[in-house]
């Protein structure tokens, strides 16, 4: 499911920089035309908002995730993926000390 390569896909060079810098993203168009962000989550604890649905895929470290109407923090780690639904909001911590979350999210 991860991709440690991705061909074909245009890169937006300017970084997208959340939470104080505890999130770093590039957005890419991918040779097919669906949108994605390649990025990097920080040891932290953050909540996204999403507009439209979004499929994570985790090439390097390990996050917990936790959906909309869940008290359940699930781990994801290299080579796994979660989904979350659009117009919703989702938790995501890396631990401290922890290696970074490297991620692509797919959403459109």
């Amino acid at each position: 499911m991860s991709t440690p390569q991705i061909d074909g896909a245009s890169v937006n060079p300017k970084a997208n920089v959340y939470f104080d810098g505890k999130c770093v993203s590039h957005g890419i168009t991918l040779a097919d035309g669906r949108k994605a962000s390649v990025g990097v989550i920080l040891p932290a604890t953050l909540t996204f908002n999403t507009g439209v649905p979004e499929i994570m895929d985790c090439v390097a470290g390990a996050c917990e995730y936790k959906l909309p109407g869940s008290d359940v923090w699930v781990k994801s780690g290299v080579g796994e993926r979660f989904s979350v639904p659009g117009n919703t909001a989702f938790d995501i911590r890396v631990a401290a000390g922890e290696t970074a979350y490297h991620y692509i999210c797919h959403f459109g």
